[in-house]
């Protein structure tokens, strides 16, 4: 069972009222629930194409907490203006419950980390199936067979494989973001990822396999097959045997291949409102036994994972990882050193025009082109310091807001 989500007598949430902007799937099937258990829900219907401005805004009222205590965010009809609104909400303080992936682009998610820190927004990725019991009890025989003390003897690697009906590139790279969490949930972070598909670009991606590869755990292949109705199948092979574990992405029950074979059910919809409702209490998790439940830094990690595997497939080989933590401060010194680099290549050609202009200038006796030599030293030491300066900056403002 997920944490308190596949009991008979959930609690109930008449005291919760609940924003729908967008939908799909994943937040029909929450907002589904969220109405079986009692909440309100206001749906912000999408706007047509030939909108006024008004309607076009409607979406606003959520950013007024009397109007709803949470919003529920989908991605059927994702584009820029969605991706304007749920910046605001997030730049508001609200609280959001998104679908996973909204945005492809590792940019947004980590942008968006950046502004939940300060406003302290609250972000719930649909990322449930780390609360699967099953996905704890898989964790933990990782972990034994690093070590050599399963009966099954070392562990030495990990498969999954994703069941797809439509194996086109944004179905294969949203599903890979959402297995992704999965990967780092159960086998840490990997240092290098790895592809292999088709030599045709198109075609590639239908039977895309990517290998996840770090020191601290054993080798992790994600592949696409195809199928249908859609799942995730996660083996463990070791060296004298292999367990299985298939999860279907409907609400059937989970299998446990074992050993000891065990089957249990998955509502997913059920456990991410259990989660919005223990952050909104400030309780801590309701079953300690399993993996923590997904932060968003945790969505954009797996969301950055998904972003890198196009441009490993167009290089032909595998890309080395960085745990780089996001955040202003670190954006900050990225622009610093890269402007500090500019400056030095901008001195340089400054340098040699200036002898250029120098040596015609005395050759032709050209009193502005000795003006422009003699006066580019102090020029090049005004910008030189006022970039030093700017190193001050972040004293004046202070550290980074620490992560909620």
């Amino acid at each position: 069972m997920l944490a308190r989500a596949t009991t008979d007598d959930p609690p109930p949430l008449s005291s919760i009222t609940l924003g729908v902007l967008g939908a799909d799937v994943e937040i029909a099937a929450l907002a589904a629930e969220a109405r079986r258990r009692g909440a309100r829900l206001v749906e912000i219907a999408e706007p047509a194409a030939d909108a006024s401005a008004t309607e076009s805004a409607a979406w606003q009222r959520l950013l007024d907490e009397a109007t709803c205590d949470a919003v529920l965010v989908g991605s059927t009809g994702w584009n820029a203006e969605r991706a304007e609104a749920v910046r605001m909400l997030v730049q508001a303080g609200r609280t959001l419950v998104l679908a996973h992936p909204l945005e492809p682009s590792m940019l947004w998610a980590f942008e968006l980390d950046m502004i939940r820190r300060d406003s302290g927004a609250v972000l719930i990725p649909y990322l449930p199936d780390r609360l699967h019991p099953f996905v704890a009890r898989l964790k933990t025989a990782i972990e034994a067979g690093l070590g050599g003390t399963e009966p099954l003897g070392e562990l030495e690697s990990v498969k999954f494989e994703r069941l797809m009906a439509d194996r086109t590139k944004p179905r294969v790279l949203a599903a890979l973001a959402r297995d992704a969490d999965l990967i780092r949930a159960l086998t840490g972070d990997p240092a290098r990822l790895g592809t292999l598909g088709a030599a045709d670009p198109d075609s590639a991606w239908s039977t895309l396999a990517v290998g996840f590869t770090g020191p601290s755990h054993a080798p992790v292949r994600w592949q696409v097959v195809p199928g249908s109705p859609g799942g995730l199948t996660i083996a463990l092979q070791y060296a004298r045997g292999t367990m299985q574990l298939t999860a279907p992405d409907d609400e059937a029950a989970w299998t446990w291949a074992g050993p000891p074979a065990a089957t249990a059910t998955a509502n997913r919809a059920a456990a991410i409102l259990d989660e919005l409702m223990r952050l909104r209490r400030g309780e801590p998790p309701l079953d300690t036994s399993l993996i923590p439940p997904a932060t968003w830094s945790d969505a954009a990690r797996a969301i950055e994972l998904a972003d890198t595997v196009p441009r490993s497939l167009a290089k032909g080989r595998a890309v080395d990882l960085h745990q780089e933590e996001f955040s202003e401060l670190g954006t900050f010194r990225g622009t610093m050193a890269s402007l500090g680099c500019g400056l030095v290549l901008l001195g340089l050609l400054v340098l040699l025009i200036a002898t250029l202009v120098g040596g015609i200038a005395s050759e032709f006796d050209w009193e502005l082109g000795k003006s422009i030599t003699g006066a580019w030293p102090a020029v090049v030491l005004a910008v030189l310091s006022a970039f030093l300066a700017l190193q001050l900056l972040p004293l004046l403002i202070g550290p980074d807001r620490p992560r909620s």
